[in-house]
């Protein structure tokens, strides 16, 4: 695997990119800002929801990567066709094996050879998938608001949603439609965050905020049977019982049911399950008390 090339540092984090294995451009953000403080701790590996990026994970790495007491080492990945990575010409790859192979990749050319890892929605279950394929990788794991099964209700919403909202004429717009969309299940947000939000989801082109994904993403949510059941992951999840593990729920979510939780919680004994109060799918995890636990949680590993 080719060496990554990297930018300067911008923000709290240096920017990285590295090939896929089948040639794209993949990029990262590396929040290091102190490698003697964060000598001899694994680092932290966010990996983002289906159509989010790098930059919902920011405020987190910041909090985290600057700890005064306990610093760790951050990167955040650009999933192929979101953010800053590049769009695969062939929509077929936008699948959970092929995105988790990025992943596997993303490690071997950051030199990182075990982590914590963090994971959003999809990028849960890309976990799932790694937990079954190279466990080796992983010390502990942090679902945020995602298990082995999917409610329809909830990601038929999330296809509804993503194929139809309207394109936002200036960036004050963009926390309006934001919220019109999500405030009934995101209560706790502020004004500000509503704003902050825009400017995870959305690039600027030519001064008008634009989503930053590959349509081809979104238009692949149509194609699902949805008087079919859901495949499910559980036979994956299994792999993850001999970790410590972490599960955020979005007390509002409409994707991860109570029912799914509590057999997550039955399945591996020493589950530890955080309500995100005032939030729905997928919890920002920087607000409220999540950074609170999440800081718990990894003071008990490597």
């Amino acid at each position: 695997m080719p060496d990554t090339d990297a930018g300067g540092f911008q923000g709290g984090f240096q920017e990285r990119f590295y090939t896929s294995p089948d040639g794209l451009r993949l990029y990262a953000r590396d929040y290091l800002s102190d490698q003697a403080a964060t000598a001899g701790r694994l680092p932290v590996i966010c990996l983002p929801g289906l159509t989010r990026n790098t930059r919902d994970f920011h405020p987190l790495a910041l909090l985290l990567s600057r700890d005064t007491t306990v610093p760790r080492r951050v990167i955040a990945l650009d999933s192929r066709g979101r953010g800053n990575s590049a769009w695969d010409d062939n929509k077929a790859n936008y699948n959970l094996a092929i995105e988790a192979g990025d992943v596997i990749a993303a490690c071997a050319a950051l030199g990182i050879e075990r982590a914590i890892f963090i994971g959003t929605s999809r990028g849960g279950l890309i976990l799932h998938l790694i937990a079954a394929t190279r466990p080796d990788l992983l010390e502990a794991v942090i679902l945020n608001d995602i298990g082995p099964v999917l409610e329809a209700e909830g990601l038929a919403r999330i296809r509804d949603y993503l194929n139809s909202v309207r394109r936002p004429a200036d960036w004050n717009e963009a926390a309006v439609i934001l919220k019109e969309n999500h405030g009934a299940s995101f209560t706790a947000l502020a004004e500000q965050d509503w704003r902050e939000m825009a400017l995870a989801l959305y690039r600027d082109i030519g001064g008008r905020p634009v989503a930053d994904f590959d349509p081809a993403i979104a238009a692949a949510l149509k194609s699902i049977d949805f008087s079919q059941p859901l495949p499910d992951l559980w036979g994956q999840f299994e792999s993850l019982s001999r970790l410590p593990l972490m599960l955020i729920r979005g007390e509002n979510t409409s994707l991860l049911s109570h029912e799914s939780a509590g057999e997550m919680a039955r399945r591996h004994s020493r589950l530890i399950l955080h309500a995100a109060e005032g939030q729905g799918h997928a919890p920002l995890l920087h607000l409220g008390n999540i950074p609170t636990a999440l800081r718990a949680f990894l003071a008990t590993c490597r």
